[in-house]
């Protein structure tokens, strides 16, 4: 499923503008990636959105 596993961002939806402004359906989707993360001295695979790996960097 596309959801950050620690801020829970999902996909939302807007829509698509075309030069003559005619409004069409479309999705935003969060830039997940797969990353193995330490937790409790344990590596953990999590799917987390690039922001989020962003901070858990610079808090550690």
């Amino acid at each position: 499923m596309a959801k950050c596993a620690h801020c829970g961002k999902t996909t939302t939806f807007g829509h698509k503008r075309s030069f003559s402004m005619r409004a069409t359906n479309r999705a935003f989707r969060p830039n997940l990636q797969k990353v193995t993360v330490i937790e409790n001295g344990r590596k953990v695979k999590k799917m987390l959105c690039a922001k989020c790996i962003r901070t858990l960097v610079k808090t550690a």
